[in-house]
C-alpha cells in the first residue's frame, strides 16, 4: 500500500487489527500555513448541541495524534468526547483523552476561548439520538491543545478500559493529513481549530 496515496485518497481495502491497535505511520510532510478563519465561534454552547471536547495531542515533532474510527471506515479524528453534567470542560478533555487513548502523560499548552460547532448529517443525527435518547442537532466543542510528554507505548486504544475502544489504529501525522482524513462534516471545524492552534505546531 502506497503510504502517501492512502493519506490523501479514500481506500476500502483497510482492515482493522486485533488489538492491541496498531500504529501507522505516514509520511513526514510539511504543514503549511493554515489561514482559515474562525467563524463558528461563541463564547457559550447554544441551545440544540450536545457539549463535547476535542482533544488536539502533539508530540515532540509537531505531529498530531490521530485515530481510526471503527464505526466509520476510512476516517480519522482527533480524540474528542461528551461532557458529563457539572463537568468542567478542561477535566472532562483529560478523562477523554485517557479513555480513548490511554495517555495520560500530556500537558494543557492552550484552550480554544471559544466553542466550534458542527451539525450530524441527518443520518449520523437520527443514528446518534436513538443511541443515546436525545435530539442534538450537533455538537459544540470545547478544544484542547495537549503535548504529550510520554513514549508511544504508552498509547493503547484500549483506553482505560473504562468505555468501549471507538479507534483501531493511530499514527502521529501533519495537520493537513488531519483534516484531509476527517469525515467530511468536522473538516470545517478541524480547519479552525487546527488555524487557531498551529502557532504551536510550527
Amino acid at each position: 500500500m502506497a503510504l502517501c496515496r492512502f493519506a490523501y485518497s479514500p481506500v476500502n481495502h483497510i482492515h482493522f487489527p486485533k488489538y492491541p491497535p496498531k500504529h501507522i505511520k505516514f509520511p513526514s510532510l510539511p504543514l503549511s500555513a493554515l489561514s482559515f478563519s474562525v467563524t463558528s465561534t461563541m463564547e457559550a454552547p447554544p441551545e440544540g448541541y450536545r457539549r463535547n471536547v476535542g482533544i488536539c495531542l502533539f508530540n515532540n515533532s509537531k505531529k498530531v495524534f490521530a485515530a481510526s474510527r471503527l464505526d466509520i471506515p476510512n476516517s480519522w479524528q482527533m480524540p474528542q468526547g461528551g461532557i458529563d453534567e457539572g463537568e468542567d470542560p478542561r477535566n472532562a478533555a483529560i478523562r477523554e483523552l485517557r479513555e480513548e487513548t490511554g495517555v495520560s502523560s500530556a500537558e494543557v499548552i492552550a484552550e480554544a476561548p471559544f466553542w466550534f460547532t458542527y451539525d450530524f448529517p441527518p443520518k449520523v443525527r437520527e443514528r446518534l439520538n436513538i443511541q443515546w435518547g436525545t435530539d442534538w442537532k450537533g455538537q459544540a466543542q470545547k478544544w484542547f491543545l495537549f503535548k504529550f510528554t510520554g513514549q508511544d507505548q504508552e498509547i493503547n486504544l484500549l483506553g482505560d478500559g473504562t468505555e468501549k475502544p471507538e479507534f483501531g489504529e493511530w499514527a502521529w501525522i501533519s495537520a493537513e493529513q488531519v483534516i484531509d482524513l476527517a469525515v467530511d462534516f468536522k473538516k470545517p471545524v478541524y480547519r479552525e481549530v487546527l488555524a487557531a492552534f498551529a502557532p504551536h505546531l510550527q
